[in-house]
């Protein structure tokens, strides 16, 4: 059986101590394949935000396990006191792990091809790699004509697809998108969709989208609810687009 992209078991965060504690995550179950593209969502306050937090590694969670391509990177009964098992989150974050939000987030002073080339080089790929993995990227994403225009130059769509580009860039095993079609009409929100499922499927990388966009929610064929702290997965549409 293949590895997971990702796999969440029995995840909890809270915030505060004594009678200011708040459970924001309860028990957290989750799992996605790699070439797959899920859903998360679930009303403001549900804990989608802080469990995308504890996935990127930007917070640490109170208890439970988290597994990333195979690696666990989280687990609280793990060696020694448990807690996180990668000794260098900045490194996890940069290599494994690709960041879509709902605004692009692009490098206003450096051009198309070096905002997608720079993760890879800070791994430590040669420039002529790195900006050949961009150019490959682009190109994929049909932005490959725009590789030398400054962020202002592009438009909304062109500036979502580099945000895309840029979020593969070191092949991560995991992709998390927070919000990405949020700013899109329908015609470019599922353009977006069409796009992610291309590239998990391309790339083999495991994407969950944190969405209130009723327009792409059909797309999906597995969603996760999350409801006060606790995820409940369902069968999704899984509709064409």
């Amino acid at each position: 059986m293949t590895e997971p992209a990702i796999l969440i078991e029995g995840l909890r965060k809270v915030y505060g101590h004594g009678d200011t504690a708040v459970e924001a995550l309860k028990d957290v179950h989750l799992r996605v394949e790699p070439g797959e593209v899920v859903g998360l969502i679930g009303p403001s306050g549900s804990g989608k935000s802080t469990l995308l937090k504890c996935l990127g590694a930007v917070i640490e969670p109170t208890a439970g396990r988290m597994v990333l391509g195979g690696q666990t990177i989280y687990d609280s009964s793990g060696p020694g006191r448990g807690g996180w098992q990668i000794p260098d989150l900045r490194a996890l974050r940069r290599d494994r792990i690709g960041f879509i939000f709902q605004a692009p987030y692009l490098i206003p002073f450096l051009d198309v091809t070096d905002n997608v080339a720079l993760l890879p080089m800070l791994s430590g790929q040669s420039n002529r790699v790195a900006r050949e993995r961009a150019q490959e990227l682009l190109g994929a994403l049909d932005v490959a004509h725009r590789a030398r225009a400054q962020p202002s130059e592009l438009s909304g769509g062109e500036q979502q697809r580099v945000s895309i580009a840029r979020a593969l860039a070191n092949h991560p095993p995991v992709v998390l998108a927070d919000e990405p079609t949020a700013p899109l009409d329908s015609e470019r929100a599922l353009a977006v969709v069409r796009m992610l499922n291309q590239m998990a499927r391309q790339y083999r990388s495991g994407i969950i989208v944190v969405t209130h966009d009723e327009k792409i929610i059909p797309t999906f064929k597995r969603i996760y609810h999350i409801r006060d702290g606790r995820t409940v997965e369902e069968a999704g549409e899984g509709r064409e687009v």
